[in-house]
């Protein structure tokens, strides 16, 4: 037995929060790491102590095994803990702890090893009876030849040997997760660029661009099971959860249990789990992924041999802590009896928030988080109490002030709800991320109150297809509807007029806009900062009953009655309803809560100063970003939609394609060039009449 006094964590952001909340409650010291984005981060500030691991990169901060395992050995560490993603389902990584006399608390190498080919591991489950689906392996060899030529023999082959699998089909990187270097293939004239495209996003993200086809089921559901499994021959599994609701093929939606398992199937699941945690010698906590079919079949997909982002649900609904339960296995403790004996009380909903805007192919977003504060947060307590009443966990990386890296995955928090009903916990959480102040960069906060409340998700009938069959601009209506803008915007001017008489000189005690013979209206110019920015008018005049006229874009408010107003808070009746409105002003930005959703705004000056444009045609970076593939040169001739680069930011690949035909008259980035947002990309001379479209240097292809 091995006795951990202090833990490394090599890992950042909400997960290693979450580590050391477990570790110090255990009584175990812990260590963090950062790098130089993440200093100053909250998880930073928890830990007992902390190394600097300089330069802005995953690959020269995180994903450095000897600088994590130096940093141990410094600090007097005797244990890591990987967290997720980056270095932990790395074999070698794990190998290395073990020669420098570290406990890794994660699975045997060889565990790892096996299961971390996807490809590999379909092999030794399919040998152990596990069900799984037909796929194709793409060699990094034979990849670069099919991608960079389009008439040789071995690219026929791969069309003709991916055509008998079935359209459509699943571009799956080999290592890693997270629906990175992931394509969803309808026809094999996609399946060139898509394979490039995974592959370039699976190098970056895993440090691997091998990638294989995979039959794409559909409809079908994502279930996986959590295992657990000790030294001592003690295998178990902790139930499933649901992970159908994704985009981008990456999960943002998961509960436990499942809708759409029954008690037999449940079982049958976790005895094919248990099966396959044994076939490879597991010991530590893990989840295998299925593909679940409408009747009733399921498949093996992968197995995760590290903690999932989405354990929470599962210990919400079981009463466990699965990262003691790893700390208890890794000093080689046999499982305990409450996790040999688990059982399902409740249902739990997990919610991950994300910094992206869904309105704009879920871009990531960057920036200063200036508020991040969610209402009524119940105990801290990661067991959890199986109470009567709806119980919120928030797992964050975040907080007031907080930077938002477009270095790392844009996840800001996963917002966790367990009640004694399906029904009461989608309910709870829905209003819990309505009633949230989340201010300084676009967030997937109302697309998922949407899903949430939405009547296919509420039947718990529903795939991995259900945010291609629903758009996201529509899941995200304002509970308050179209005026919810327009009401938001009175507030700000009327909270913006109360800062300023609070703050004036001279006269303080009179009404703002005062004037012995009224005239016309005062005015604030407002510009919504999300969905289509348009901007408000506002006018208002206060009488001296407190009644105010009101016009926004030229329409009336005839019954508003002004309650109380300041700088913070206004409260109106309008129509006979009282309303209050938080406010939080960030000039020249201004963000609004109420019941009746969540507005951003930018404050129009009066007299702006004139501003350069830029010329006609001009492509920005939507983001800090890496540019990753630059497939144009200056003076080439393009087509509308044609594919011109690939950056990427927040570990995501995106592709910037021309708005409409025109002559590349400037580029000036190149591939491995870092662009902040906002910068120049591409100069396109759109106005040329004698533009011939069929000297295009490509064929346009369809954007991620």
């Amino acid at each position: 037995m091995t006795v951990i006094h202090k833990l490394l964590v090599a890992n950042r952001g909400e997960i290693a929060r979450r580590i050391m909340r477990t570790t110090h409650s255990m009584g175990i010291e812990c260590v963090a790491v950062f790098s130089d984005p993440d200093a100053g981060a909250p998880y930073v500030n928890e830990a007992d102590e902390s190394v600097h691991l300089p330069g802005a990169s995953a690959t020269e901060t995180y994903l450095r095994s000897d600088l994590l395992i130096d940093a141990a050995k410094r600090t007097g560490a005797n244990a890591i803990h990987p967290g997720y993603g980056f270095l932990a389902e790395n074999a070698a990584f794990a190998r290395a702890c073990a020669d420098a006399g570290l406990v890794f608390i994660g699975p045997p190498p060889e565990a790892i090893e096996a299961m971390g080919s996807k490809t590999r591991a379909k092999e030794l489950m399919a040998a152990a009876g596990v069900p799984v689906l037909r796929s194709l392996m793409v060699p990094t060899s034979l990849l670069d030849e099919v991608t960079s030529s389009s008439d040789t023999k071995s690219r026929k082959d791969l069309l003709d040997d991916a055509g008998k699998l079935g359209w459509p089909l699943l571009v799956k990187a080999t290592h890693g997760g997270g629906g990175r270097g992931m394509r969803l293939v309808a026809s094999e004239t996609e399946l060139i660029e898509a394979l490039a495209s995974a592959a370039r996003e699976a190098s970056s993200a895993f440090g691997d661009p091998s990638v294989f086809l995979e039959r794409y089921l559909e409809p079908a559901r994502h279930v996986e099971v959590q295992i657990l499994a000790d030294e001592h021959q003690n295998v178990v599994h902790l139930f499933e959860r649901e992970c159908s609701i994704q985009r981008r093929h990456q999960k943002i939606i998961e509960e436990s249990p499942s809708p759409a398992v029954s008690d037999d199937l449940r079982n049958h699941m976790g005895e094919v789990a248990i099966a396959a945690a044994r076939a490879v010698g597991y010991v530590g906590a893990g989840t295998v992924e299925l593909l679940l079919a409408n009747s009733g079949e399921f498949f093996f997909l992968e197995m995760n041999t590290r903690l999932q982002v989405e354990h929470p649900v599962t210990e919400l609904v079981t009463g466990l802590d699965i990262v003691r339960l790893q700390l208890l296995v890794a000093e080689g403790l046999p499982l305990p009896q409450e996790a040999t004996n688990a059982s399902i009380s409740g249902h739990a909903i997990e919610a991950r928030l994300y910094a992206e805007d869904p309105h704009s192919g879920w871009s990531a977003s960057s920036g200063v988080l200036h508020r991040f504060r969610f209402k009524d947060l119940a105990s801290k307590d990661l067991s959890s109490s199986r109470a009567a009443s709806s119980t919120l966990r928030i797992d964050s990386g975040v907080e007031d002030g907080s930077e938002v890296s477009a270095w790392y995955d844009p996840m800001l928090a996963k917002v966790v709800m367990h009640a004694p009903t399906r029904s009461e916990a989608a309910r709870a959480l829905a209003l819990a991320l309505r009633r949230a102040e989340i201010h300084g960069v676009s967030t997937n906060r109302d697309v998922l109150a949407g899903i949430l409340t939405h009547p296919e998700f509420l039947s718990g009938d529903f795939d991995t297809g259900f945010l291609d069959r629903h758009d996201p601009a529509e899941l995200a209506c304002s509970p308050g509807g179209e005026r919810t803008s327009e009401l938001h915007a009175l507030a700000v001017a009327l909270a913006m007029q109360a800062d300023r008489r609070q703050h004036a000189r001279v006269l303080a005690g009179i009404s703002s806009g005062w004037r012995n013979n009224p005239s016309q209206l005062q005015q604030t110019s407002l510009q919504e900062a999300s969905g289509a920015g348009k901007t408000l008018e506002v006018g208002y005049r206060i009488t001296r009953n407190a009644r105010v006229i009101a016009k926004v874009n030229g329409t009336e408010f005839p019954d508003v009655t002004v309650s109380s107003s300041s700088a913070e808070q206004v409260e109106m009746i309008i129509d006979g309803v009282q309303h209050r409105f938080r406010i939080h002003i960030v000039a020249p930005k201004v963000f609004v809560d109420s019941p009746l959703g969540s507005s951003s705004f930018t404050q129009i000056a009066r007299f702006p100063k004139p501003e350069s444009e830029e010329a006609p045609g001009t492509l920005t970076s939507p983001m800090p970003a890496s540019v990753t593939k630059v497939l144009i040169a200056e003076g080439d001739i393009v087509e509308q939609g044609q594919l011109l680069m690939t950056i990427e930011a927040m570990k995501v690949e995106h592709s910037i394609v021309a708005p409409a035909s025109g002559l590349v008259s400037r580029v000036p980035v190149h591939e491995g060039r870092q662009v902040a947002g906002g910068e120049v990309l591409v100069v396109l001379d759109e106005h040329r009449e004698d533009v011939d479209a069929s000297d295009a240097v490509s064929p346009p292809l369809a954007t991620q």
